[in-house]
């Protein structure tokens, strides 16, 4: 067995495309290299937005919650008081009846679309959508057409060309992980109904960053999804993930979500934690603001030093795309060696060609890391 998996990972470092396990301490890596420097260690590269990650809650004491194992799933006998506090609390900040946790984001996903999407169903996707839902739309049952990324005709087409089928689930994300993008949510929305489709919307990067309260770009731009996905470990500084709805959508899901039928509850100490974390970010107005300044700040200095942003971008997440595989490792080898940790991201992650760094900016940054972030990219790149 070692000799045919190892053959095929010679294969992934011939390309450049072998992710080192090692990497996993990379952080600490160039945290070293920082404090060797003598300057301050720069993570451009965490989904941790609002920077809470790192923030232990202050008011939650082990007595509020002893018990840190669920011991079994939900539907066995693991459900606790601290899951129906977290699910009531998630589904008031997103303003939809009921919520249901899941283990991650991508469990969620995955649990969701293929339990939806039955026999009678077509699910339409969005073709940049995350690998957790082009998996959940693999393992459903239904027919499954890919529209070209935030093409709002061609998902009109699809739906006409759809028509005939019994259900329709149309299927996003809210804000791109790879591309800091994001659809025009209210037109969906229009589409949908037009249409009498049902519309699923992933806010895994665009919870606590957007919207009033943090509650995401549905809620900013003021529509409601059939089914809403969030996820507690980006910009909650958390852990597990939601899906939001309908009543009958939970307890749906409760009975038909494989992932959440066949996985142990989460941590009931850990849900408890995390309900603190979430009043901080559904009151962190100041830190919203000071994150989206921060964002704009970042991308006026890399046009500044003729750093291509891709256009389309906004928000947090400011991809550069360098093109090969080779160059985005190389140039985030550069930016490692003077302490910033910014990580290359490679196909199959993103398409062939569009290899990239893909920057990530947070509350924990100053305006002065803003302009040694943007010089130390400049200069990586023209090397």
């Amino acid at each position: 067995m070692d000799a045919y998996l190892g053959s095929k990972l010679s294969a992934l470092r011939a390309q450049n495309l072998f992710r080192d396990p090692a990497d996993a301490a990379a952080r600490d890596v160039v945290a070293a290299t920082a404090a060797r420097l003598e300057v301050p260690f720069l993570d451009a590269s965490s989904n941790d937005y609002l920077g809470l990650a790192g923030r232990r809650p202050g008011n939650v004491s082990r007595e509020t919650s002893p018990q840190v194992g669920a011991g079994a799933s939900r539907l066995v006998n693991g459900g606790r008081p601290e899951h129906t506090a977290l699910e009531r609390a998630l589904a008031d900040w997103v303003k939809l009846p009921e919520a249901l946790l899941f283990t991650s984001g991508f469990a969620a996903n995955v649990g969701t679309v293929s339990a939806l999407a039955a026999e009678e169903s077509v699910v339409i996707s969005d073709q940049l959508n995350h690998a957790s839902l082009i998996d959940g739309c693999r393992l459903a049952r239904a027919q499954v057409l890919v529209v070209p990324h935030l093409d709002l005709a061609a998902l009109e087409s699809a739906l006409s060309a759809a028509r005939a089928v019994p259900v329709r689930w149309v299927v996003t994300e809210s804000y791109f992980s790879m591309d800091g993008d994001g659809p025009d949510l209210a037109a969906l929305r229009a589409l949908c109904d037009r249409h009498r489709a049902f519309l699923v919307v992933d806010e895994a990067h665009a919870l606590g960053v957007f919207g009033p309260g943090g509650a995401g770009r549905c809620a900013e731009q003021g529509i409601v999804p059939d089914v809403l996905v969030g996820t507690l470990g980006k910009a909650v500084g958390s852990q597990g993930a939601f899906v939001a709805g309908s009543s009958t959508l939970r307890t749906f899901l409760w009975n038909r979500a494989r992932s959440f039928v066949f996985s142990t509850a989460p941590s009931p100490e850990l849900c408890a934690r995390t309900l603190e974390q979430v009043r901080l970010v559904r009151e962190g107005d100041a830190d919203r603001e000071k994150l989206h300044h921060l964002c704009s700040a970042l991308r006026q200095a890399l046009a500044e030093r003729s750093v291509p942003v891709l256009a389309s971008s906004f928000g947090p997440i400011v991809p550069v795309v360098l093109g090969t595989a080779e160059r985005a490792l190389r140039v985030a080898d550069a930016l490692r060696a003077v302490g910033i940790l910014a990580q290359p991201i490679r196909p199959p992650t993103v398409p062939e060609g569009t290899a990239r760094l893909r920057l990530t900016v947070s509350t924990r940054f100053t305006e002065n890391d803003v302009g040694r972030l943007a010089d130390a990219v400049a200069r990586a790149c023209a090397e």
